[in-house]
């Protein structure tokens, strides 16, 4: 999930169970707490490892066994900030709790989507991914997000007019901009969907002050926010359905066509709770599709053979890399070419399928000179601002290649 809608669902739980006493700090310690275990994303930047994101993204930051430390960490350097500065904050015990609360949020938010997350470790390393939820979500962020600045317009009476105005201007204007970036990166949605947003928030922003004399007036924060809370929740659970239809849609496929499945799943795509991707790893090769479920009893299967067997293929499969992103990748496919008497072997990764050309936002390329050396290995560089491959030292393990 994105930083920011970590961010705002870490302030909605605070302002939903947190707000009564001490309200700012607490506030500032869900936030913090929510976003804080995307600190392991510093790894990136201080190593030069191609594979750093596999290695060290979504690790023990993100883990059960972690949170408990972090927590009780994060809530000792508030009590000495708060001492210093003279801010009267809550207990240790209960900003331990607030801060648990977020980080518990943040692993389970990221469980939630395709990319996965370790939360069991250090004692394993397996990706736990429900697939429910497409990393950037604008509905679900939306659904955080709005509860929060409907508390804000109807806190003041007074001001309560020109605020609502202002801030339904402000996210008409920002589903606009969704949408264009949805458009540049392959996910169009319709544009009458700007419309339909307007008028939501529109609806979520006027009426309770329109409506049963003014009775948005007479709603706690609090209340607002955990009303935020179960419409958040709601929607996961709607999610979850879709996933099933999903899922059902390529089980029957690959049953129906006696495919031998390596991997199968279902994942969810952007822009909406209707777009999915499938997938099913077999022998030999990728079947993957895109769809929509309203059209998911017809699926346009396309099946992406790998190359045939040889040298460079066997001797990459043994790297010691290459098998880490075999086990990080849900579908992998399996290339081979040559270029300017280089040989390249191409393991791409089709969990974020996208209509672009070029390669998958992650396909892991190691190049082989015309001796069958090993000379550059990393990710191949497309609009993700992935880093370009990087010269690597690999040594050859023994065994399978860990499917």
């Amino acid at each position: 999930m994105d930083p920011i809608t970590h961010g705002i669902a870490g302030s909605l739980l605070g302002k939903s169970f947190f707000s009564k006493r001490n309200a700012r700090v607490a506030i500032f310690a869900a936030t913090l707490g929510a976003v804080f275990p995307d600190v392991d994303t510093v790894a990136d930047v201080v190593t030069r490892d191609p594979l750093a994101i596999v290695k060290y993204h979504r690790g023990i930051t993100h883990s059960f066994f972690g949170l408990p430390f972090f927590a009780a960490g994060l809530a000792w350097l508030t009590l000495r900030v708060g001492k210093k500065l003279g801010i009267e904050t809550p207990s240790w015990a209960m900003l331990t709790l607030i801060y648990g609360v977020g980080i518990l949020s943040h692993i389970l938010m990221d469980g939630t989507t395709s990319f996965g997350t370790r939360m069991w470790t250090p004692f394993s390393q397996q990706r736990v991914a429900w697939d429910l939820i497409f990393i950037v979500d604008l509905v679900f962020t939306s659904m955080l997000l709005v509860p929060q600045l409907v508390a804000w317009v109807y806190s003041k009476r007074e001001k309560s007019q020109g605020r609502a105005v202002w801030i339904w201007i402000v996210l008409t204007a920002g589903a606009a901009f969704g949408w264009t970036l949805a458009r540049v990166a392959g996910f169009p949605f319709h544009a009458w969907i700007i419309a339909i947003a307007s008028i939501v928030f529109a609806a979520a922003f006027f009426v309770p002050g329109m409506v049963a004399d003014g009775w948005g007036y007479r709603v706690t924060r609090a209340a607002w926010c955990r009303a935020g809370v179960c419409i958040a929740l709601l929607y996961v659970c709607a999610c979850g359905v879709a996933h099933h239809t999903a899922m059902q849609s390529i089980v029957t496929f690959a049953n129906d066509h006696h495919i031998d499945v390596e991997r199968i799943g279902a994942l969810p795509l952007a822009p909406s709770i209707l777009d999915w991707g499938v997938g099913i790893r077999s022998t030999d090769g990728v079947y993957e599709s895109q769809f929509d479920l309203r059209h998911a009893g017809n699926v346009p299967v396309v099946f992406t053979a790998d190359s045939p067997p040889n040298a460079y293929t066997e001797r990459a499969l043994m790297l010691s890399s290459v098998q880490l992103f075999w086990r990080f990748s849900r579908f992998p496919t399996i290339r081979s070419h040559s270029e300017n008497g280089d040989q390249m072997v191409d393991i791409g990764e089709n969990r974020f399928m996208n209509q672009r050309r070029g390669p998958q936002p992650f396909t892991y390329r190691v190049v082989f000179d015309a001796t069958g050396k090993v000379i550059k290995a990393g990710l191949l560089t497309d609009g993700m601002l992935l880093r370009r491959m990087q010269p690597v030292h690999e040594t050859v393990t023994q065994g399978a290649r860990g499917r």
